[in-house]
């Protein structure tokens, strides 16, 4: 995906994330951390409901727009839903979920100097 293409699928993913009041929605740029994805998205939510209309309303409105998750994991239980769309995957949990995990803490990290 170009980087064009992928800044888009990432506003279309806030915005349906916005849409059902997702909070505190962080985009994080992983490019240097991870060969698999570029982007993560994290939001929360205020319930399992609530989380798991977040990532409902994010796979429907981006299917509007001819994109299709590759994986979605979590809808069961909604306390962490991820969808993954290749390049960007995108994080919806619980607060209590994302407190303990921290993933933006996790992924913030600089990678260390394996030779």
């Amino acid at each position: 995906m170009t980087d064009s293409s992928n800044s888009q699928l990432n506003q279309l993913i806030v915005t349906a994330l916005e849409d059902l009041k997702g909070k505190n929605i962080v985009q994080l740029d992983v490019s240097q951390l991870s060969d698999v994805m570029d982007t993560l998205i994290i939001a929360s939510g205020t319930s399992s409901r609530h989380a798991r209309s977040l990532a409902d309303n994010v796979v429907e409105e981006l299917k509007k727009s001819g994109h299709r998750p590759l994986g979605v994991e979590g809808l069961e239980s909604g306390d962490w839903v991820l969808v993954d769309y290749g390049d960007t995957v995108v994080h919806v949990m619980q607060e209590d979920t994302r407190n303990f995990y921290e993933l933006e803490k996790l992924w913030s990290m600089k990678p260390s100097n394996r030779e």
